[in-house]
């Protein structure tokens, strides 16, 4: 009996003890993971996710130095280049002019007018077919892939006229609508439409099939559908399309400046082109050529490169 109440009285001991070191232990723990008592709010956890960041990051995502040196350096070392061929490469001047010969052209076309003429006439084309060319390929494309029928049907031609140089469009375009502006907007539609739908279908081909389920589940409609679940999902890939479009549709309206003149096609890069060519004046020509790679340069960083980083930032996928 007494060795029994002995072992008795020190198991309740022994539980006693261990209960207390357990509470203790998780005092102690509570009294880390939630300093007074109370839990952390979203705030908390935000700044807790700021401070792993490394200092500095938040500036660098709102201006990167490297962004704007880096280019300015390599068209200086491509300017320096081109100096040193014409000082160097004994070449006859009228047919390799240095940039400062360029340069002196481009400032006597300011000053006459010509400069803005081109500019404007080329630059109003192409964004004005650029952007009836996205209200035209946006719901055919969009039409064209959600249905497997259609998407089979047209899917390779679609893809063959995206190959297909528009520039082959002109002289059809000439035939059908003469020297007028729809010559160059047809030319346009048919360099940007195809890349835009492409876009389109790729895009909806990539999108899993459990998000159009999740969408049924919920009751979604067609539109609801559409508006709601497939867009968002395929941004990344309209964008692209929207990007080479872009360029599509801006190679084809110098194509049709060039070839198309006269009439009533106006006054534009193309047509600037040209006329340095008709008249064999290289730094004519070799302002043209500066032009429209500046002006296709401008559109891409103000309209293309800024939705792009805005998708990616949304998307957790902006690169530091």
């Amino acid at each position: 009996m007494v060795v029994t109440r002995t072992e008795e009285h020190a198991h309740h001991g022994a539980s006693r003890g261990t209960g207390q070191g357990l509470g203790g232990a998780e005092a102690g723990t509570g009294s880390q993971t939630l300093p007074g008592g109370s839990a952390p709010d979203v705030a908390d956890v935000s700044r807790g996710l700021d401070a792993l960041e490394p200092p500095g990051s938040s500036a660098r995502r709102r201006l990167d130095p490297q962004s704007v040196l880096l280019p300015v350096a390599a068209l200086a070392v491509v300017i320096v280049a081109w100096q040193l061929y014409v000082m160097t490469g004994h070449r006859r001047g009228d047919l390799v002019p240095g940039p400062f010969d360029v340069a002196a052209t481009a400032w006597e076309l300011w000053l006459t007018g010509a400069f803005w003429e081109a500019v404007s006439t080329s630059l109003g084309r192409g964004l004005t077919g650029f952007a009836l060319s996205i209200l035209i390929a946006t719901p055919v494309g969009l039409i064209i892939a959600q249905v497997r029928l259609l998407r089979q049907a047209f899917g390779p031609l679609i893809s063959g006229l995206q190959v297909l140089p528009s520039v082959a469009w002109v002289p059809a375009a000439i035939i059908w609508f003469g020297l007028t502006d729809a010559t160059v907007y047809f030319v346009i539609f048919m360099g940007a439409i195809p890349s835009v739908v492409n876009g389109l279908i790729a895009g909806v081909r990539q999108v899993p099939p459990q998000h159009h389920r999740v969408g049924r589940v919920l009751g979604a409609g067609r539109w609801q559908m559409t508006t709601r679940i497939l867009l968002p999902a395929i941004l990344p890939s309209y964008v692209g399309g929207l990007r080479q479009g872009w360029a599509f549709s801006w190679r084809s309206l110098m194509a049709a400046e060039i070839i198309a003149t006269g009439g009533s096609m106006g006054y534009g890069l193309g047509t600037l082109l040209d006329q340095g060519r008709a008249l064999a004046d290289m730094s004519v020509v070799l302002t043209a050529v500066l032009i429209i790679l500046l002006v296709g340069v401008i559109v891409e960083l103000l309209v293309f490169a800024p939705i792009e980083r805005r998708l990616l930032k949304t998307r957790g996928l902006l690169e530091r």
